[in-house]
């Protein structure tokens, strides 16, 4: 298996941080996030990495190098300006897969979580992707999702509980390619901006989407005021 840790985007709300360093280069008690998840997927035998970046991203590239000292084997995707999360992806999978059913994790760069990925789940043959949800932040009190018997769903009832989207996934190539009918199309995908979530919220009413809670210590490194609270525990 093969990873992506996405490390494309601005930080907007991170400001004035990440004027002169990308997101994922932000240290959390000495160490670069990004490089907690490096650490993570390489303990857990995952060791063919690929990065894309586009905002300060030579910075990236400097810092980790081809991931000779993690062991690992980092390659890059460069996006001219970020692609947003699924267009990001889709532009990296002739780097990620070679065939349909070839199934790969994405990991957001810009969250700290010390989930042990040797525990990922199997994708099962008729899901075309698998979430790893969280219990809902303070930031995010509404959540995200839903779950049923095992399934992603979209929140349609009060009642049930919701969680919140990690940023840890795993997919196969067919979860992207129904977006791409033809060879023309997925060329025009290489520099098309597409976010994920209409895609995961379509995948979760079609059934092709799976889900599994985990109960990690989890960040989404959103705002500086998030960062300094890691900083302090």
């Amino acid at each position: 298996m093969k990873a992506m840790i996405l490390a494309a985007g601005r930080g907007e709300r991170m400001r004035p941080l990440t004027d002169s360093c990308p997101k994922p280069l932000l240290k959390v008690r000495g160490l670069a996030l990004i490089e907690y998840h490096i650490k993570n997927l390489v303990a857990a035998g995952i060791n063919d990495i690929v990065i894309n970046h586009a905002w300060l991203g030579q910075q990236i590239v400097d810092y980790l190098g081809d991931g000779e000292r993690f062991s690992a084997n980092i390659s890059y995707s460069e996006e001219a300006s970020a692609l947003e999360t699924a267009g990001g992806i889709m532009k990296a999978l002739p780097m990620l897969v070679e065939h349909e059913d070839d199934v790969f994790v994405v990991i957001n760069g810009d969250i700290y979580c010390d989930y042990n990925l040797k525990n990922l789940p199997q994708l099962s043959a008729e899901f075309n992707a698998h979430l790893l949800l969280v219990e809902n932040p303070e930031h995010n009190p509404k959540g995200d999702f839903q779950l049923a018997k095992g399934m992603l769903v979209n929140p349609k009832s009060n009642q049930q509980e919701t969680y919140t989207f990690s940023g840890i996934a795993l997919y196969r190539k067919s979860f992207f390619k129904q977006y791409t009918a033809t060879e023309h199309d997925a060329l025009m995908q290489l520099t098309k901006i597409q976010p994920l979530a209409p895609m995961l919220r379509a995948g979760a009413e079609q059934n092709k989407v799976s889900a599994s809670v985990i109960t990690s210590a989890w960040t989404d490194v959103g705002t500086p005021e998030r960062l300094a609270k890691l900083n302090t525990i």
